[in-house]
């Protein structure tokens, strides 16, 4: 799917024995450029301002190591939030049954940009897609881009995962 990073091979085995996934890793802005390192845990409880600074510390320390970027930049280590960019197969077996939105790099059934619910992945690779009452086969390695989208469903599900929390 999404063009692997230069750093990933760098961080992201680090990242990951610390009890982390990587969600995705990007560079935001040409002038004063911020590399953007999405986390979650990977027992799947929330990310706290604390996770994202002790990754950001090891990170930090790494990359001053290493200094595999060219010029001054920052970094930002967050959690990827609840609409967040699907960029791994088990990302949309997870989020199966959700409102996503999915942009591909070639047409697939005459279009680039879809709108809808993911069915599920099959065992070829592709994504199912239902959008408008069709349901289109979206190979993985043709998605540029594909995030959830914020619905009052994804919200509620949510919140029932999160009973603790008080308004």
């Amino acid at each position: 799917m999404n063009k692997e990073h230069p750093i990933q091979k760098l961080v992201e085995p680090i990242i990951e024995n610390m009890g982390y996934e990587v969600v995705r890793i990007t560079t935001i802005g040409k002038q004063n450029p911020t590399l953007q390192i999405m986390i979650e845990r990977k027992d799947r409880k929330d990310i706290t301002v604390d996770d994202c600074a002790s990754v950001s510390r090891v990170v930090s320390e790494i990359l001053d190591e290493k200094d595999p970027i060219d010029g001054e930049y920052s970094l930002e280590v967050s959690s990827p939030g609840l609409d967040r960019p699907l960029t791994k197969r088990e990302h949309f077996e997870r989020f199966s049954g959700y409102e996503a939105k999915i942009e591909t790099f070639a047409e697939v059934g005459g279009r680039k940009r879809f709108r809808g619910r993911i069915i599920g992945v099959d065992n070829k690779n592709q994504i199912l897609f239902e959008m408008d009452g069709e349901t289109y086969e979206i190979p993985f390695d043709n998605i540029s881009k594909a995030k959830l989208v914020l619905t009052d469903e994804l919200l509620n599900s949510y919140m029932e995962e999160k009973p603790e929390i008080e308004c």
